[in-house]
């Protein structure tokens, strides 16, 4: 993921600043998270939901790869709520 480039939509970044999330913590949850879900439908391209804990804080980012480009397009980044997720943050409820 080094050399990927990373474009972040403006509805991700306005989140991100909303919840106190960096570009490093984007990047964490990017490399290191889980796929738990994925969307193959989506489009231009398909994108996954990731789960990765970010200092203990959990944190889920949907982001899609346009594979022609090398880039990852960031989509929405949230922490996840346990009103709407099971207590690993995996499943919805």
């Amino acid at each position: 993921m080094v050399d990927r480039r990373f474009i972040y939509r403006v509805h991700a970044v306005q989140r991100m600043f909303e919840r106190g999330v960096s570009t490093g913590d984007v990047r964490r949850v990017l490399a290191d998270g889980e796929v738990i879900e994925e969307y193959p439908t989506d489009t231009p391209f398909p994108s996954r939901l990731m789960l990765a804990f970010v200092n203990s804080r959990p944190l889920h980012v949907v982001a899609a790869d346009n594979p022609l480009g090398d880039e990852t397009y960031v989509i929405t980044v949230y922490e996840p709520d346990l009103d709407q997720w099971d207590a690993t943050f995996r499943l919805r409820k």
